[in-house]
């Protein structure tokens, strides 16, 4: 069995700088275009602790609190963990060229995001304007672009080859 404890620290390590490239894109992009911040991981924290009969403690603002604090660890949790399941791809020996690399971390990471929102009814991606297209696209392509970066730096060798896997 192979040892899997230092492809999930890489991957967790470029799926925080991923995560961080995706929310600095993302902040950036409302400051710019003076857009507000979307209620959506809000609205889909507590749908889904509804559905899973999980009571979210406190009430009134302690309870909006809390709820404003957990809905945005669910992105970093998605992005955390996409970048530990590339690594492990490439810790099994699996060598993707970049673009479906890249490909599959950005829609991967659309996916555990805006995933949960679709099937809990919080959102529909089928009725997006361009827009709102672009604002979910844009920053997940950064967040692979960075998260693949880092994955080949830390899978690097001073030669410049790449770390057993």
């Amino acid at each position: 069995m192979r040892c899997v404890i230092r492809p999930l620290l890489y991957g967790t390590a470029a799926g925080a700088a991923g995560t961080t490239a995706l929310n600095v894109v993302s902040y950036a992009d409302m400051a710019l275009r003076a857009r507000p911040a979307s209620a959506t991981p809000e609205v889909t924290l507590r749908k889904l602790a509804a559905k899973l009969h999980v009571r979210i403690p406190g009430d009134g603002p302690a309870l909006d609190n809390r709820v404003a604090g957990l809905a945005p660890l669910t992105g970093i949790a998605s992005g955390l963990g996409m970048g530990a399941l590339l690594s492990l791809v490439r810790s099994a020996g699996r060598y993707p060229s970049k673009t479906p690399e890249y490909a599959v971390a950005a829609v991967g990471a659309m996916i555990g995001t805006n995933g949960p929102m679709t099937a809990l009814g919080v959102t529909d991606p089928r009725t997006w304007s361009t827009s709102d297209w672009v604002s979910d696209i844009v920053p997940h392509l950064a967040y692979a672009a960075v998260t693949v970066a880092v994955l080949d730096r830390l899978y690097a060798t001073p030669s410049g080859g790449t770390v057993s896997r």
